[in-house]
C-alpha cells in the first residue's frame, strides 16, 4: 500500500516552491515532483497543492508516493554480509538499485530486505527510508541499510562527513603510472552528453585514491579508496587518464575484451566497509567477496 506522510514545512525550505521543496525533502527531480503534485498525491494544510504554490511556515504538508505501476522484482542471491539490531549490510548484486524511484521498477534492495521480514527505519524519504549510502545499479558489493532510528541518524551523518571507510576494488585497462597515486578532477554532466559524467572545468570536487594491487596481461586490479562520492565517479576518474575500468563500455573500455572476458559491465565491486558502529561505538569492517562474473574475468585475465 503507498505510504502517506504527514510533516511540518523544514525551516530552510519556508518561501520555496513545492515542487523545488519536495524535490530536496524526497530525493527525486523537480519534474517527478511536479507530477506528483498534479496527480493529486501531494495536500498543503488537507487541501490540494498547486505547483506554483509557496510554502509558509506553519504549513503542513501530506505527501503520498504511489506504488509503482509494475509490481517491484526480488532480488536473487543477495547475501546479507552483516546483521544486528541497528543495521544490515548486504552484498548487493548487480543490476539492482538501492531504491525504487522514478522510471526504476527493477528489484532492489530495501524491497528484497522488506520481503524478507526485515524491519527498517521509517526516517528518510519516503521512497528510500533506511538508505545511508548508494551503490550505482550496475556496481555490486557492501551496502549498508540502517534498521533502527539511531542507526540512520548516526551513519546517515558519517557517509556525510566521510568518515566511513569505503574501499572498493577495480581491474583497469593497462597498468597505471604511477602504481599508485590521486586523481583530483572535478566531476560535473558532460557538457553534450548529460547521460554521462565527465571532468569538466565547474565541476564538483573530486578526489580518488588509488593502488595497484596486481598486474596481468594488459590490464590491473587496483584498490580504490574514494575521498569523495560523486556519481559514477570511479568510472570517470580512471577513463580520464586512460585507464577505464574493464567491461565499462559506457567509458571507453574495449568491447571486444569484455566479450572476450563474459563482462556484461563494469569490473568494480565495493570490497570493504568501515565503520565505529553507531551503538557500541566499536569498529566494524565487512568484507563482500567478489561475485560469480567478475571472479570469472579476473581468472580468465590471471591465466593470460
Amino acid at each position: 500500500m503507498p505510504e502517506t506522510r504527514l510533516m511540518p514545512v523544514p525551516d530552510a525550505l519556508v518561501g520555496e516552491r513545492i515542487d523545488a521543496a519536495l524535490s530536496r525533502i524526497l530525493g527525486l527531480s523537480r519534474s517527478r515532483c511536479s507530477d506528483l503534485i498534479l496527480e493529486g498525491h501531494i495536500r498543503v494544510n488537507g487541501n490540494p497543492a498547486s505547483k506554483s504554490l509557496k510554502l509558509g511556515g506553519s504549513d503542513l504538508l501530506e505527501i503520498t508516493i504511489p506504488d509503482p505501476e509494475v509490481p517491484v522484482t526480488p532480488v536473487v542471491g543477495m547475501d546479507i554480509l552483516y546483521d544486528d539490531d541497528d543495521i544490515v549490510v548486504v552484498n548487493k548484486p548487480v543490476g539492482v538499485a538501492a531504491h525504487s524511484g522514478p522510471g526504476w521498477t527493477g528489484p532492489t534492495v530495501v524491497g528484497n530486505l522488506a520481503a524478507a521480514g526485515y524491519r527498517i527505519t521509517t526516517h528518510g524519504p519516503v521512497e528510500r527510508q533506511g538508505i545511508v549510502h548508494r551503490l550505482d545499479v550496475g556496481t555490486s558489493g557492501a551496502m549498508m541499510v540502517a534498521k533502527s532510528e539511531l542507526a540512520y541518524s548516526v551513519m546517515k551523518r558519517a557517509f556525510k562527513e566521510r568518515t566511513v571507510r569505503k574501499i572498493y576494488h577495480a581491474v583497469v585497462a593497462g597498468h597505471p603510472d604511477p602504481a599508485s597515486g590521486t586523481i583530483d578532477a572535478p566531476i560535473g554532466r558532460h557538457p553534450s552528453r548529460e547521460w554521462r559524467m565527465a571532468v569538466i572545468d565547474g565541476g564538483k570536487h573530486a578526489v580518488t585514491h588509488y593502488d595497484t594491487l596486481e598486474l596481468m596481461a594488459g590490464a590491473a586490479l587496483l584498490e580504490v579508496h574514494l575521498e569523495t562520492g560523486r556519481t559514477h565517479q570511479i568510472r570517470v576518474h580512471m577513463a580520464a587518464v586512460g585507464h577505464p575500468c574493464v567491461g565499462d563500455v559506457f567509458y571507453g573500455a574495449d568491447p571486444t575484451k569484455a566479450e572476450e572476458l563474459g563482462l556484461e559491465r563494469q569490473w568494480l565491486h565495493a570490497v570493504e566497509l568501515g565503520f565505529t558502529h553507531p551503538r557500541t561505538q566499536l569498529p566494524v569492517t565487512v568484507r563482500a567477496p567478489y561475485p560469480d562474473d567478475l571472479q570469472r574475468a579476473l581468472d580468465t585475465l590471471r591465466e593470460a
